[in-house]
């Protein structure tokens, strides 16, 4: 190891960002200067094994991701994205573009991102309509975990349940004695398009009768979250520098959801019971009284240095394939990207079985392995209309995923071979899938040359030049 050089800058300026260090203090950290650290954040000078077991001993963290996550994917992945006829008249060699993500590799991520999203974008007359996501880019900065706010939350946790066994009682209790505000469940004819309402006038949160014990819950704690984390929040929100104001609000309703979680699921116990239990969705659903909704995004966030759990990405999608919610969080997923997604990945199973959990082994182009879970649920499930029928039932399913060594800790994946078992090959949506001969196929890939044979016909129905 002392002989090998490892240039690794882009992976350690990424750690450096996601602990939201300066280079003058990771430096004083490592006992380097700031410029020698400069120097190798830039991949002009490699990393010793001397600092790369100081990094492990400060920061409590698997050398191995310095590497693994490379810009834009990789350099084949980059390579791929270069061959499009876009770039056509451009000649860009192996040696000019290993020494692009050397020399910039954030530049190279950027443009990785902006190609990606050129490709999945709609297109009309002729114009991108490229839709950024610059709240999901700074959660993603922080891997989904809000230190400050999770340690507040845990101690508010913890005095809330020296008061009462019961949370909603002692959040109820709390928020009358210490903030003057009254809980009342009002019926659905008296908010029938509201799920809560604080009237200030009245001193009264005011809570649908629709929502289930979870997400009443839920309710109570995110009022807990404006009332007592709110210079917390906002210190947060000003600190992301979001120059656009629906952004703002956006990420301030994340950091409140996200604080009220964490007082229903603190840190520590949560972690315990995900470990004792295998990860067992359904037990820590009962155990903290949460919807799987909230126990999956619960999972994305155990990010504490020192204390991490295994690395869950999240999503959320409708019956029609959209998503309205998409985290990352440490597992760095490209499954999370992307407007679209292979038709083989059986998530869109999920809706035939309500309430059920489908798993499935499935396996990328790159050849990646990943273990998935689904669960389609109702969400805010109204009362049954005068007609008779459910017309305001609102379903979605639920995903969660890791790599599949990680999985191996899991009790829902006990038996499986996870190294060896049968997986399915899936593509990342047929615009970025270059796997040949799939029957399923609804597009050709968006940089490929397509191939016509009229006197046959094969299973896709395209047929394209590979690399």
């Amino acid at each position: 190891m002392a002989e090998q050089k490892i240039f690794a800058g882009h992976g350690l300026r990424r750690l450096r960002r996601s602990l939201a260090l300066t280079q003058v203090s990771m430096a004083e950290t490592l006992d380097i200067s700031a410029s020698y650290l400069n120097l190798i954040e830039r991949n002009q000078r490699p990393l010793t094994a001397a600092i790369i077991m100081k990094l492990v001993s400060a920061y409590d963290f698997d050398p191995r991701s310095l590497t693994h996550d490379e810009p834009g994917g990789g350099e084949e992945a980059l390579r791929r994205r270069l061959s499009n006829s876009l770039f056509e008249d451009i000649s860009i060699d192996r040696s000019q573009l290993q020494e692009w993500m050397a020399a910039a590799p954030d530049t190279a991520q950027a443009f990785a991102i902006l190609y990606d999203a050129y490709i999945s974008a709609p297109k009309s007359s002729g114009d991108v309509q490229l839709k950024p996501e610059p709240v999901r880019t700074e959660i993603e900065r922080w891997n989904g975990y809000f230190a400050d706010l999770d340690i507040i939350a845990e101690e508010l946790a913890d005095d809330l349940r020296q008061s009462s066994n019961d949370l909603y009682n002692a959040i109820s209790e709390r928020l009358r004695i210490k903030h003057q505000i009254v809980v009342r469940i009002l019926p659905y004819d008296i908010m029938p398009n509201l799920l809560r309402r604080l009237d200030l006038h009245a001193r009264q949160l005011q809570i649908s009768e629709t929502l289930s014990s979870s997400g009443r819950l839920f309710a109570l704690a995110s009022q807990l979250a404006h009332l007592e984390a709110d210079d917390q929040i906002e210190n947060m929100v000003k600190g992301a520098g979001f120059d656009d104001r629906a952004a703002q609000r956006l990420f301030r309703r994340h950091l409140i959801s996200y604080f009220a979680a964490a007082v229903l699921m603190p840190y520590q116990r949560f972690l315990k019971a995900c470990e004792s239990s295998g990860y067992d969705v359904n037990i820590l659903q009962k155990r903290f009284g949460a919807s799987f909704e909230m126990v999956a995004h619960r999972l994305t966030s155990l990010q504490r240095i020192g204390s991490r759990g295994l690395p869950f990405f999240m999503m959320r999608i409708d019956r029609a394939g959209q998503v309205s919610k998409r985290y990352a969080g440490a597992s760095k997923s490209p499954l999370v990207e992307g407007q679209q997604r292979c038709p083989l990945w059986n998530i869109h199973d999920a809706p035939k079985m309500p309430s059920r959990m489908i798993t499935q082994l499935i396996e990328l182009e790159d050849r990646t392995r990943w273990f998935t879970i689904a669960s389609s649920h109702y969400k805010n499930d109204r009362l049954t209309a005068a007609n008779g029928q459910d017309d305001n039932k609102t379903e979605f399913t639920i995903i969660i995923g890791l790599r599949a060594e990680f999985a191996k800790k899991m009790s829902i994946a006990t038996g499986l071979d996870l190294d060896k078992g049968n997986q399915t090959l899936i593509g990342l949506g047929c615009k970025l899938c270059t796997i040949p001969e799939c029957p399923q196929r609804a597009e050709a890939p968006s940089d490929k040359l397509l191939l016509f044979n009229e006197r046959e016909r094969e299973i896709s129905p395209f047929s394209f030049i590979s690399d």
